[in-house]
């Protein structure tokens, strides 16, 4: 159990202030929908960090550091593109739950990519064992960060000036990229 305790705390801190959490803030202003979006963050988050205990060893290993720090620069540059994208919905309505799971899924999985809950994740693994109490502990590590902030947006939502939060997540995203594309992705 000492695995799954400590990858928990290890990974609840790291995520705190973290770029997902201002994705489950802009995910739950957006869609309106927490049990949606708390469930694609669980399930992407398990799939990002199985993968992540099982196969980021050998990933690690086999990209080159200049290309790994690219391909999370151009990651983060998309994802500020995307951030600009206005919303089509109408004050008061929600989209249907499966589009909020769909999208937040994606979102979460990508994100975690090169993150360094999933570096975390990595780490952890190669010192605790049984591999699934690692992974159970990180997946529960990052609930604890995210579904508050869920449930907050989620709440406030129709206050947000969701036009301003845009151009804001775009603005950090950009600036994560372009911090990348200098000092790497470590």
């Amino acid at each position: 159990m000492a695995a799954a305790l400590v990858s928990t705390g290890v990974v609840a801190l790291a995520e705190i202030g973290d770029k997902t959490q201002l994705l489950a803030l802009l995910l739950a202003a957006r869609f309106r929908r927490p049990g949606a979006i708390i469930a694609g963050i669980l399930i992407a988050t398990l799939l990002n960090h199985a993968l992540a205990a099982w196969l980021g060893a050998w990933v690690a290993a086999w990209l080159q550091p200049d290309v790994l720090k690219w391909l999370v620069a151009a990651s983060f540059a998309a994802v500020a593109l995307w951030s600009l994208k206005p919303d089509t919905l109408d004050d008061g309505e929600t989209l249907p739950a499966r589009g909020a799971f769909v999208a937040t899924l994606i979102a979460f999985f990508l994100a975690e990519i090169g993150d360094k809950t999933q570096v975390a994740t990595v780490l952890l693994a190669t010192r605790y064992e049984p591999l699934w109490e690692v992974v159970a502990g990180t997946t529960v590590g990052m609930l604890l960060a995210n579904v508050p902030v869920v449930m907050l947006g989620s709440r406030f939502a129709r206050r947000l000036p969701l036009k301003a939060a845009r151009r804001v997540a775009a603005a950090v995203f950009m600036a994560l990229a372009v911090w990348v594309a200098l000092n790497g992705a470590g």
